[in-house]
């Protein structure tokens, strides 16, 4: 397993935290997540990242870049991950759910 190089600074209650962790799991970025409501550091680095005020999520990425509340584009941007079709059209799209039995 390769080592995280993003660290997010959030909380556990926080809606934006819950869906960047879900995006990271989900595409297996690996990431360090700092929770500001039990580490004072964590949360005044997020303070003086985002001019006093707690703003989070804040992501911190190992090329010296920050993110604050991005959206998932932001952040498959960011990660150069692949959103768009490699295609301009398909001959078959196919919807739905596999059922077992």
């Amino acid at each position: 397993m390769q080592p995280s190089t993003i660290t997010m600074y959030g909380t556990t209650w926080c809606q934006d935290c819950k869906r960047a962790k879900k995006f990271f799991g989900e595409h297996r970025i690996p990431y360090d997540f700092i929770d500001v409501d039990h580490d004072l550091d964590g949360l005044r680095l997020v303070e003086k990242t985002n001019a006093g005020k707690r703003i989070i999520p804040t992501i911190f990425f190992q090329d010296g870049t920050v993110l604050i509340e991005p959206s998932n584009a932001d952040l498959a941007a960011k990660l150069g991950l692949q959103t768009r079709p490699d295609c301009p059209f398909y001959d078959l799209v196919v919807v739905g759910v596999a059922r077992p039995g």
